[in-house]
Parts: C-alpha cells; structure tokens; sequence
C-alpha cells in the first residue's frame, strides 16, 4: 500500500513513459485559424460577386433575382458569421494564450 502511495505522489516525467513531445510555438491555433477564416471570408465575398452578377444579368426574370438575391443574404449571412468567429476566438486567444 505505501508503494502505491508513493508511485502517485510522484511527478511521472513524460519522456521516460514514451509520450512524445512536441515541438509548436504557442501561435499555432490561431494562425490556422485565422487562415481558414481569411479562406471563409474570401469564398463569401465571392459569391456576393457572383451573385451581383446573376443580379445585373438576370434581365427582370423573377426566378434569377431571388436566386441572386438569397445567395447574397446566404453569403452575408456567412461573413457576418466568420467576423464573429473570428473576433470570439480572437478574444478568447488572447486572454488564454
């Protein structure tokens, strides 16, 4: 029984059980992070392009309109998502990290 007491008690050392280490500066989340919210953002800007597009070409024809009119309220929808993704993570990086 004091064995076991003593093996818990004990600080078990990470490199003389086999557990790898690993080697990652402390900024690695949040820079793959803010690459995939640069990647969101720019796909929804894109598609509120291309959405202006099929807007001006759609020639009064009510069925293009609403097309391009719901991809441009979809598309928003979705920057304003990643801003605040971005801006939740940012704060919460930055006080955690």
């Amino acid at each position: 029984m004091k064995e076991a007491v003593f093996l818990a008690a004990t600080k078990i050392d990470p490199t003389k059980v086999g557990v790898p280490t690993v080697n990652a500066d402390g900024n690695a989340i949040q820079n793959l992070l803010n690459v995939v919210y640069f990647w969101a953002g720019l796909v929804a800007v894109l598609v509120i392009v291309i959405a202006g597009y099929y807007f001006v070409t759609s020639r009064g024809d009510a069925n293009q309109v609403s097309r391009a009119r719901n991809a441009v309220i979809s598309a928003s929808i979705g920057l304003v998502i990643v801003l605040l993704a971005f801006t939740i993570t940012q704060f919460i990086l930055g006080k955690v990290g």
